[in-house]
């Protein structure tokens, strides 16, 4: 009879030891889901000389804490193809994360926050393709179209990342 007894507490007492390791370890793994801060997020701009829209949006990105440095390039296509930035997601300037990342384009800050907060797996970065009115640095006067922040994946594909639908959610 104390062996039953023996053997059913060793089993209660294991099954617990399993429980307590795996809330252990859940809580372990949020709290190494990185809180990026604006103030850590440095970003490479590639941009033409001549691009006043992308200026605005390294405005747009400097005036919520990131830190950006611009690099003008007459090579743009050369760049964008080489960071896997196909034709139909490219936009005006290409932004380069020190872990190499890419946001193409007028995408919102707060996207490119909450991308480098947790990356999803197999994402080279985010793209608003073509130039958006409405979106950060094409302002003017309250006009604005919707658009759709993309995820660009390592194969080329992409998905619809976020979709903005008015001028607050887009400059916010």
């Amino acid at each position: 009879m104390f062996l039953i007894l023996r053997r059913v507490f060793l089993l209660k007492l294991t099954m617990l030891v399993c429980l307590f390791t795996l809330a252990g370890l859940s809580y372990t793994a949020q709290a190494e889901t990185k809180q990026v801060s604006s103030l850590d997020i440095a970003l490479n701009v590639y941009k033409d000389p001549n691009c006043g829209c992308c200026n605005d949006w390294i405005d747009h990105a400097n005036e919520r804490g990131f830190k950006v440095k611009s690099h003008n390039s007459n090579r743009m296509h050369e760049l964008k193809m080489a960071k896997g930035i196909k034709a139909e997601y490219q936009s005006c300037h290409t932004a380069i994360s020190a872990d190499g990342y890419v946001f193409e384009g007028h995408v919102p800050a707060r996207y490119v926050q909450q991308f480098l907060s947790a990356p999803p797996a197999n994402a080279i970065g985010l793209s608003v393709p073509a130039m958006p009115m409405g979106s950060p640095g094409m302002e003017y006067q309250n006009r604005f179209d919707p658009y759709k922040v993309l995820l660009l994946m390592k194969d080329g594909s992409s998905q619809v990342y976020a979709s903005i639908t008015n001028l607050e959610g887009s400059v916010k």
